[in-house]
């Protein structure tokens, strides 16, 4: 992280490396975080990577709970620019979700459109958990999405 003297602009990278700072030398979980600002670890860390806007209060209780600056405040409730690497993610568990949507993609997209019609899932009035579900043969990842459906204009 680079040092911000008075005239420099505080980025959205800015905040993101001060937010993982301070939850490392805190010792809390994404859960933790979320709960403190009463809203989703999945949405609450999406928002502290810079790829959501924080509402104004959630961005002031971010700034209460983690000890960043007052002017993090702001730039956490700038709208982001979503932008990230386009090349295949070398990353196993990132490489597995890349390999999921690869594969069943295009399984998915015909389902949907056999089910609702010519549209898509929303992926801003959007919904996501991560749980763990025991298993004998071993515990096993659940992740759940719920999305909008969105049915495209004719038009």
């Amino acid at each position: 992280m680079k040092d911000l003297a008075m005239n420099d602009m505080m980025t959205k990278e800015d905040v993101t490396a001060m937010i993982l700072s301070a939850k490392r030398q805190a010792g809390l979980t994404w859960e933790d975080i979320a709960d403190k600002i009463g809203m989703s670890p999945v949405w609450t860390h999406s928002a502290a990577m810079g790829m959501n806007a924080f509402p104004v209060e959630k961005a002031n209780l971010m700034v209460s709970v983690m000890g960043l600056p007052q002017e993090a405040e702001s730039v956490l409730a700038e709208s982001p620019t979503k932008i990230w690497e386009q090349a295949v993610p070398t990353d196993p568990c990132i490489y597995r979700f890349y390999e999921i949507v690869g594969v069943y993609g295009p399984t998915l997209k015909a389902l949907i459109q056999e089910k609702f019609g010519d549209g898509i899932m929303s992926a801003i009035d959007f919904d996501m958990s991560v749980t763990r579900v025991e298993n004998p043969k071993g515990d096993r990842v659940k992740v759940e999405m719920s999305g909008k459906y969105l049915g495209y204009n004719s038009w």
